[in-house]
């Protein structure tokens, strides 16, 4: 990890979705009290149970929250994009991290110390507000997911991601979606709790089923997604 060139502008923070609304004062006063950091792919920026309660703000790039399980299994939680943020829970409650942070590309991180972050929060109740939302939608995504993992089988938590993955992609007018860059098995497999033979196996037969179509060395392209979603909801009950 090595430290960027002082980039502290409240321009680049416009990008971090917690802090849309805030002025520019404002937000020279958050970019002034971070300490901004170019890391480049595949470098954690903190482990489990690490110290350290940094809110990290990724402007630039894109992260993985992960953690491992004792047999050396990745247990991926979900990946970041450029304008989000996380290492708030530990600033929150003063506790040791509960996942792991690792970059999937070259980013550019603004970091704030816990005491800053909680006084920021406390000069501006918007934010407050805003955390509380996010942090309820965390708790909802992972009950849904309990009840995904304690319900469902592996063929239809694989077909969940993949429509997840389809939608966040953007769905055109004819019902197609390209995923582009699909994620590697293993990455899918962590996400869904199995291992990447399930995985792989899976992905083959919904290509030979036409319900998926490989496209170059890592795109993928679902000619109809209303055919992942006819899979899921026969399962589910949607």
């Amino acid at each position: 990890m090595t430290s960027a060139p002082p980039v502290r502008s409240s321009l680049a923070l416009r990008r971090i979705d917690l802090f849309e609304g805030l002025g520019d004062a404002c937000l020279d006063q958050i970019a002034a009290a971070c300490d901004w950091r170019t890391v480049e792919a595949r470098r954690p920026l903190f482990t489990r149970a690490s110290d350290g309660g940094e809110v990290y703000f990724l402007v630039a790039g894109r992260a993985r929250i992960t953690t491992y399980s004792a047999n050396g299994r990745e247990v991926a939680f979900r990946d970041c994009e450029a304008g989000e943020h996380f290492g708030d829970l530990s600033a929150l409650d003063g506790q040791p991290r509960s996942a792991d942070v690792v970059t999937l590309e070259s980013s550019l991180v603004a970091c704030m110390a816990p005491q800053a972050f909680l006084a920021l929060l406390q000069r501006e109740p918007m934010l407050a507000m805003r955390m509380m939302r996010n942090l309820t939608r965390l708790v909802r995504r992972l009950t849904e997911r309990v009840i995904d993992l304690s319900t469902l089988g592996v063929h239809t938590r694989l077909h969940t991601e993949l429509l997840g993955l389809a939608r966040a992609a953007g769905v055109a007018p004819d019902h197609s979606a390209r995923i582009d860059p699909m994620p590697p098995h293993a990455a899918l497999a962590g996400k869904i709790s199995t291992n990447r033979e399930q995985v792989t196996r899976e992905l083959g037969a919904l290509t030979r089923r036409g319900v998926l179509k490989k496209e170059g060395a890592h795109a993928v392209l679902v000619p109809d997604v209303r055919a992942l979603e006819a899979l899921v909801a026969a399962v589910r009950g949607d």
